[in-house]
């Protein structure tokens, strides 16, 4: 790249440029498709590896043990960063695609809890986190790796391929799932089916480290190189001195926890919401959400594209302001096109649950080491586990606990008494039957969805999805000197991303156990996103302008 009058010449890339960068792209793509499987097949791998536990306890375990490769994704931010930025990018990809490839492929063969006990998921949390280091040092990699490539003023949209890879690699994951399902038959897939499209990443991956050998290093990383001017303690120069710390923190705070909530709400609480709360079928809720993706996908350009011209800040800062402003009405009406009869049901006859506030637990037990057995905590189970909104009314001390469908009262029982078990079958028959009468439906009526407006409303989320992810990949890169870019730019996006983001369908379901209101969850991304705008816009400069091979 050139410089003319002080200014930095748009240098048109050559074909090999394009190509790395496709390369790269393409690559990321396929290490997506492996990481989010866990997410998209959450209901079988909680009936396979967490049988041991109760059904409400066995699906939060699942969750947080897809949240579990979030977590541990800032440590692959910090191993493989290191590596990046003192050894390089090209090698730092070849090593985290093998990892990922692999630890994916041997899920697909991981006995179940009923052959091997507690061993299934202890194995198979541990395949997660492998999966969450290899992705903390794909991604910082692949950013830094395209944006090193792209020419002045046009970092924004070709970054922007890059950021189009969680989602394509998502629909990816989408589309094999759904291709496996139809093809052997809903009973077959849910037996071992579900398992196939975990095997067939051994294929993905094959490609995606022939496609890493193609690459060569980046040309600003080899010229600091040879220069002499590379980082001897990246970790220490990113977080050891104060200058660079401050940036990391505000590239945390003030742009990728919010980022990261609108990206996963829109994106993977939408599939949970439609399967678990509105009882949309697996098979549909996929083709809702792969359709939605498709449309979607472009504007990660478009957003890209429009940050080279007009800033970062400005699209990401209104992407979280609309989202914030925005989705509680988006899932309202998500119930009311696609589950028509439960908000019907819901409106005519209410449930409410009438308990002693004492006697009610947080009833959130991911290990199910705790037993849940008073009243309330029953009548709150099976509300929760049947995804139906209710409303809490306290009722007298030593009282049981009461649920209230419309003006049918059901009585609960106590979870200690000696026939226990006998009541509690007594009580599943009684309430199954008392919400059958009163209209509530056990699962979304497939000739009552209305798909366009799922379709339009799925979209809608999605695009905000792009509006604060778009632009992001480029902003981060320009926030950082290139000597300690890998690490400096990973750490708050794996951080944001793998526990704002990785933890919210968890944490959004527990809320939404406790409170009773099946929309409560979204005070979770909603909270978060205001508190990132608030601190971006007062703290986080524009970076557009920044020239990235002066910052050696």
């Amino acid at each position: 790249m050139a410089t003319v009058g002080g200014q930095i010449s748009h240098v048109p890339m050559t074909h090999d440029e394009k190509r790395v960068i496709f390369a790269s792209s393409l690559g990321t793509v396929f290490e997506w498709y492996d990481f989010y499987l866990a997410g998209s097949l959450a209901i079988f791998i909680s009936k396979s590896f967490f049988s041991g536990v109760n059904p409400t306890a066995a699906f939060i375990f699942t969750l947080l043990s897809f949240a579990a490769g979030f977590a541990v994704r800032p440590f692959g931010a910090i191993v493989f960063g290191r590596l990046g930025d003192m050894v390089g990018r090209k090698h730092t990809f070849l090593i985290t695609i093998v990892i990922m490839g692999l630890s994916t492929f041997l899920v697909g063969f991981l006995p179940g809890y009923a052959s091997i006990g507690i061993a299934s998921p202890v194995i198979f949390i541990v395949m997660r986190m492998l999966q969450g280091l290899a992705l903390g040092g794909e991604y910082g990699g692949a950013a830094t790796y395209v944006a090193e490539h792209a020419p002045p003023g046009r970092r924004g949209f070709y970054t922007a391929w890059i950021q189009t890879t969680a989602t394509l690699g998502l629909f990816l994951s989408l589309l094999v799932i759904l291709g496996v399902r139809t093809a052997m038959g809903e009973d077959a897939f849910g037996v071992w089916g579900w398992r196939i499209p975990f095997l067939a990443s051994i294929i993905l991956l094959g490609v995606s480290v022939w496609i890493r050998l193609q690459l060569n290093e980046s040309p600003v990383f080899e010229r600091i190189k040879a220069e002499g001017k590379t980082s001897k303690a990246p970790l220490t120069e990113a977080f050891g001195q104060w200058k660079n710390l401050k940036i990391v923190i505000l590239a945390l705070i003030g742009l990728t926890a919010g980022q990261a909530v609108v990206w996963y709400t829109g994106q993977f609480y939408t599939l949970f919401f439609l399967t678990q709360t509105l009882k949309v079928d697996g098979a549909t809720a996929n083709i809702l959400i792969a359709i939605a993706l498709l449309i979607g996908t472009p504007f990660f350009l478009f957003f890209g594209s429009l940050s080279d011209r007009i800033g970062r800040k400005p699209i990401i800062m209104a992407g979280l302001l609309i989202a914030a402003c925005t989705y509680f009405p988006l899932f309202k009406a998500l119930t009311h096109y696609t589950n028509p009869a439960l908000e019907t049901a819901t409106a005519k006859a209410p449930i409410v649950v009438i308990a002693n506030p004492d006697e009610c637990s947080f009833q959130f037990n991911p290990v199910g080491t705790a037993k849940f057995t008073s009243s309330c905590d029953i009548a709150k189970s099976a509300l929760s586990k049947a995804g139906l909104n209710y409303e809490n009314v306290a009722a007298p001390a030593g009282t049981l606990a009461e649920i209230k469908v419309g003006d049918t009262v059901i009585n609960t029982y106590d979870g200690k008494a000696a026939d226990a078990k006998d009541q509690g079958k007594a009580f599943d028959k009684t309430l199954a039957t008392t919400l059958k009468t009163a209209g509530y439906p056990p699962k979304a009526d497939p000739s009552q969805i209305n798909w366009p407006m799922s379709v339009v409303i799925l979209t809608i989320m999605m695009i905000y999805v792009t509006m604060v992810y778009g632009p992001i990949a480029a902003m981060l890169v320009e926030m950082f000197p290139t000597r300690i870019r890998y690490t400096s730019m990973s750490l708050p996006y794996h951080i944001g991303n793998g526990w704002f983001g990785g933890f919210l369908p968890a944490t959004a379901f527990a809320i939404v156990a406790a409170k009773g209101n099946i929309y409560s969850g979204l005070w979770y991304p909603i909270v978060v996103a205001l508190i990132t705008l608030v601190i971006g816009m007062l703290f986080v400069k524009e970076t557009k302008n920044s020239d990235i091979y002066a910052q050696d």
